[in-house]
């Protein structure tokens, strides 16, 4: 008979001990692999991208000053040392007591929740610890389901293993929501006390501390009596776990938390200035206004907060705007002369953020575009000078093009300086031919206008599609700086939220006209405000510039679009007023003087603050431009004989000269075949004539000449000695 080995005898006598291993065993490997589980599927839950929380970006002006905060959440991040511990304390008192011990799940308050949802027979109460609402907030929904909730206990475990107890606390004090648009910690201590969270008394942390279960609720604005309410439960819970001792706990629940906004200020003035901002950053920069919005940036501009605005509040007053209806629109802009900022601007009356912003809508410039298209590029040839006499007279170009003046008067003959002075559109259109419109194009494209025309029209301004104010700001601009164009920007600088400056302003300049030009412009564009066409835009300080309308559709006496553009020896600016749309209902019942007017009185507020300078600066190397001479008409010439013993019989002719010692006059003597000039006098008034017999009968007058223009005035009275 054979025996069974002891060995076999003992696992039949031991199965309890063969199945208990392997049940240890299988729990071992259940464990590892329900943890693997956990920790790969709260890895798939947890994207380190939401770290990166919305953050406000900051608009400032070069001096710091802050003018505008854009957000698609409000909030300012801060670290968790900043933070004062008693706020810090407030919050785990009443979301999360054991937060210090939890590895992210609690599994007290889930076995709680779980009995009353099992009880309800669906998902009724929460047991989220801070680490699980900071996984919620972060990376899932708010719905209530078994689902989104295992991805919340396997995020929140995930969470715990990879950043410290301060870290996730700090996360989640950044990220939750105060109500009023306010997220995070900061923000709200901001918005709700006016000071910083590092500024907070334990009651003003209870009181944040009490919102966020139901920011609307438990709002310190619009409900006091409830946010005060659980503010007790906060500072209750904090005694309870030793955080506060029962003396200051009755102490404080017995006080009102004051709440204390500061002033919450709407700033209706920079939302165009904004606009200009956005555009800019995603054009040049490459950063979209979503990004903007959420990357908590700090964008330094060029902004100069009391002219934006003075600019808007001249911009509501009807006064200045004369329409046939309501809806007439306007636009300014002010840029620094020397660097291209642009320090000011507004693309409409309102402008709301997403409007039309009229900045860059193409218009009819009108005669704004005469210095632009025929007297910068006819200096630039050589052939003329601000003093050259042009043609002033009604002809036809082609078989239909006749250009006439705005009064229909045509004096043969004029100075471009009075040409630019008075805005003659015929000389305009004359000296153009005269150049070719190719040449004259030339110089337009070099400032950036690449206009389609090919017709004279361009010298008054007709065109196809029209320039925007932005483009004749930057095109003016090379008459006020030496005949160097800009780019225009508003940013100076963009920095990070970490205060690292990623972009920077690089000023772009280009030349387009002579120096000699640029000054000359100068001169005659003075004479414009002074004297001419902007004399509506005369103040006291320097200020040279140029008006255009152009004239509506529909009613001749009316105009569509009205302009002045300028500059002073600081800024160079325009301002355009019209409507957007252009039938018979809408029209400017008024021409350029309104936008000259306006652009004065901004000016003039400006100087208060800035005291504008009062004389243009001659660039070095560069000749002056002598004063216009004016020439009189003379009415009141003598002649008499004079004997002298040596010399005999003389006539002496005499007149008042003016003061102006410039003046030359050419003294002419009538005979049987017309008349013959005999002398010529520079600035005096008398003349003697010593080819006289004592019998002779000689008819005499004076002519005043201009040596600048050489161009003669009116003859005077005549005279006659027998």
């Amino acid at each position: 008979m054979k025996q069974r080995s002891g060995k076999h005898n003992a696992s039949k006598k031991h199965p309890a001990l063969k199945w208990g291993g392997i049940l240890i065993l299988s729990t071992l490997l259940l464990g590892v692999i329900g943890y693997l589980i956990i920790i790969i599927g709260g890895k798939m839950v947890v994207d380190d991208r939401g770290f990166v929380f919305s953050e406000a970006t900051v608009i400032e002006t070069a001096e710091g000053v802050e003018v505008a905060t854009l957000y698609s959440e409000n909030r300012t991040f801060i670290p968790i040392d900043q933070i004062p511990k008693h706020v810090q304390n407030a919050f785990i008192a009443i979301e999360d007591q054991r937060f210090y011990e939890h590895a992210g799940v609690d599994m007290v308050s889930v076995g709680r929740a779980l009995y009353k949802d099992i009880l309800a027979l669906e998902k009724v109460e929460g047991a989220s610890t801070i680490t699980q609402q900071l996984v919620k907030n972060l990376f899932l929904t708010n719905d209530k389901s078994w689902l989104r909730k295992t991805k919340e206990v396997m995020g929140a475990i995930y969470l715990e293993r990879t950043l410290s107890k301060p870290k996730i606390l700090e996360y989640y004090l950044n990220e939750i929501y105060f109500g009023h648009g306010v997220y995070g910690i900061e923000k709200a201590a901001q918005f709700y006390f006016g000071k910083s969270v590092s500024e907070l008394t334990l009651s003003e942390g209870a009181m944040l501390a009490a919102i966020p279960k139901s920011p609307t609720h438990y709002s310190p604005i619009d409900h006091p009596e409830q946010v005060k309410e659980r503010r007790n439960l906060v500072l209750a819970s904090m005694q309870d776990l030793n955080m506060i001792d029962a003396q200051e706990m009755t102490s404080l629940q017995g006080r009102t938390t004051e709440i204390n906004q500061g002033e919450q200020v709407e700033r209706p003035w920079i939302e165009s200035y904004v606009d200009l901002v956005l555009k800019e950053m995603e054009d040049k920069y490459h950063i979209s206004a979503k990004e903007v919005y959420r990357g908590g940036y700090k964008i330094v501009t060029g902004i100069n907060p009391t002219i934006q605005k003075v600019a808007y509040e001249h911009f509501q007053n009807d006064q200045y705007f004369n329409g046939s209806t309501e809806g007439m629109e306007g636009v300014f802009i002010l840029m620094d002369q020397e660097t291209g900022a642009i320090v000011a601007a507004l693309g409409g009356r309102q402008f709301e953020r997403g409007d039309l912003n009229r900045v860059f809508v193409k218009r009819q410039p009108g005669s704004i575009f005469k210095p632009l298209a025929v007297y910068g590029p006819a200096l630039e040839t050589g052939d003329y000078h601000p003093y050259s006499l042009l043609v002033d007279e009604k002809l036809t170009y082609g078989e239909t093009y006749t250009p006439e003046n705005f009064n229909d008067v045509y004096e043969g003959r004029v100075s471009m300086y009075d040409a630019v002075k008075d805005s003659k559109n015929a000389t305009a259109v004359w000296l153009l031919n005269e150049m070719g419109v190719p040449f004259a194009k030339q110089y337009l494209s070099s400032m950036g206008m690449k206009i389609p025309d090919k017709n004279l029209s361009i010298a008054l301004g007709g065109l196809t599609e029209g320039i925007t104010p932005l483009d004749m700001v930057k095109a003016y601009r090379a008459f006020a700086h030496k005949g160097s164009t800009v780019e225009p920007y508003t940013i100076l600088k963009v920095k990070n939220r970490d205060d690292e400056i990623l972009e920077k302003a690089e000023i772009q300049e280009k030349e387009v006209f002579h120096p000699q030009t640029a000054w000359n412009m100068t001169k005659m564009l003075q004479a414009v405000v002074k004297s001419g066409t902007g004399s509506s835009g005369n103040f006291p300080k320097a200020l040279a510039g140029k008006t255009g309308s152009t004239e509506h559709p529909h009613h001749p006496k009316a105009y569509k679009d009205v302009w002045f553009t300028g500059y002073t020896p600081q800024f160079v600016g325009a301002v355009w007023m019209g409507y957007d749309r252009t039938d018979e209902d809408h029209y400017v019942k008024s021409g350029s003087r309104m936008p000259t007017e306006l652009m004065k009185d901004i000016l003039t507020e400006v100087d208060k603050e800035q005291n504008l300078a009062s004389h243009f600066k001659q660039p070095d190397n560069v000749h002056d431009l002598p004063d216009p001479i004016s020439l009189p008409e003379i009415t009141d010439l003598h002649a008499e004989k004079t004997f002298g013993f040596f010399k005999g019989v003389s006539a002496k002719l005499t007149w008042t000269p003016v003061e102006d010692e410039r003046v030359v006059y050419h003294v002419y003597q009538r005979t049987n075949d017309g008349s013959e000039r005999i002398g010529t006098v520079e600035g005096q008034g008398e003349f003697q004539d010593f080819d006289l017999r004592m019998f002779d009968e000689k008819t005499y007058y004076v002519i005043p000449y201009n040596p600048l223009t050489k161009q003669e005035g009116k003859r005077s009275n005549e005279v006659t000695l027998d």
